[in-house]
């Protein structure tokens, strides 16, 4: 154990020995290595972290929850889409209707919305979303007030103008968020009151609502402003599984309740989608596995000059070293002992490559993060990888000439 110690400290004093005396040989070597780590992480951390951001914003909406729509948010099929704009939007009168044909929903809601131009006094706000919805809205969508209330029962059933906006819509509009509650702003020439905010939801990707942009009505009020049989609306019914049930079980028992309201024969086919936000979730995993695999393969490109560049250090190093591999030979040192040291010497060589590539990726992570939407992290599995493809590639430029080195005659090489 010992003489193994010993050989992977002297290969380690090896390695230093050659950065302090062949600095540019050894830079201009490793150089390539360090570039192909950096892209290689680089692009296995930029995906990550967008992937992450896209499943958090997608579970955002419910990892339970179903999307009743005409419209399907993942079209597998052939079903083309002239078929999908002729499909009957979901009415409101259907809330109620589906709410008693099923039995494993635990809330149902409905929800449309508008793109408007909000006013208040003299300033506007432009692209806001309206959103009208039902009761059960704030419960799916687990909605959080940072200032004033959430709409009531009562405010629902009378159709109040009163209303809930997103923390940018208050803040752009009342200079500080919690200024808007008590306020009143004009939709489409109707004036709401404003009797809560949202909490700062931050930026989003994939989230298929910006609560920061947004207004939010009760139904009623909502239909006494905008024409609900709009086409440019998209409303949506979305519903929340009970404890326990999977989705296939609901999406099962939603679509014959939905076949039902909708009165369709047995020879009709579905005129509605059932959307499951966990097949969204989970079809993100083999889109970036691709865009992962792409990246990788370009990458690596740069990692195999790079293991020329060391391979070729260690064919000099062999060279250069002859005399003292003669020497230890002829005192006794074992082939595979000389071997080893070879092997280890450049094993570590292309580790501090990719150690300063690592380095270099973690810089640019700091950077980015402040400026995209989403922080960039490096997973300890990344740098486990990065470690690993250094090892095994050090191993593969090293083999040749630790090979050539452990086969040398000592009578030979020492004469040299």
């Amino acid at each position: 154990m010992r003489k193994k110690l010993a050989i992977i400290w002297n290969s380690f004093l090896m390695a230093l020995q050659e950065l302090k005396v062949n600095k540019l040989r050894t830079f201009l070597s490793l150089f390539g290595i360090t570039i192909g780590i950096f892209c290689i992480i680089g692009v296995m951390a930029l995906v990550d972290s967008l992937k992450q951001k896209i499943k958090s914003d997608i579970d955002a909406l419910g990892t339970n929850t179903i999307f009743i729509d005409k419209w399907e948010y993942l079209n597998s099929s052939d079903y083309p889409w002239w078929k999908f704009v002729n499909r009957p939007a979901v009415k409101y009168s259907e809330l109620k209707l589906l709410q008693e044909r099923t039995t494993l929903a635990s809330n149902i809601c409905f929800m449309d919305n508008q793109t408007v131009n909000l006013h208040y006094k003299n300033f506007q706000y432009s692209n806001v979303s309206v959103n009208g919805v039902s009761e059960d809205f704030s419960v799916i969508q687990k909605l959080k007030i940072g200032y004033g209330r959430y709409l009531n029962r009562n405010e629902f059933e009378r159709g109040s103008s009163v209303g809930v906006v997103g923390y940018e819509v208050a803040s752009q509009l009342f200079g500080v968020a919690q200024a808007a509650v008590g306020k009143a702003i004009n939709v489409e020439g109707k004036r709401i009151n404003i009797i809560g905010v949202l909490e700062k939801q931050g930026k989003s990707i994939a989230q298929f609502f910006d609560y920061d942009n947004s207004v939010i009505l009760g139904y009623y009020c909502y239909a006494n402003i905008f024409n609900i049989n709009n086409n440019n609306s998209s409303p949506v019914l979305i519903v929340m599984a009970k404890p326990g049930v999977s989705n296939t079980a609901l999406v099962d028992e939603l679509r014959g309740a939905m076949r039902q309201v909708r009165r369709l024969s047995p020879r009709q086919s579905d005129n509605f989608a059932l959307n499951d936000i966990n097949v969204l979730s989970n079809n993100t995993d083999s889109i970036f596995s691709a865009i992962n695999w792409g990246g990788i393969f370009i990458a690596g490109l740069s990692l195999v000059v790079g293991v020329f560049g060391v391979a070729n250090i260690m064919f000099v190093t062999v060279k250069e070293r002859t005399g003292q591999i003669g020497l230890k030979k002829a005192l006794g040192a074992k082939s595979g002992s000389i071997l080893t040291e070879f092997l280890i010497e450049s094993a570590f060589l292309c580790s501090l490559g990719g150690a300063i590539g690592l380095l270099l990726v973690f810089i640019l992570s700091l950077i980015l993060s402040a400026f995209l939407p989403f922080p960039i992290f490096i997973a300890g599995h990344i740098i486990v990888i990065a470690f690993t493809i250094c090892i095994v590639f050090g191993i593969l430029a090293g083999i040749i000439p630790a090979m050539q080195a452990a086969r040398l005659n000592p009578v030979t090489a020492i004469r040299k």
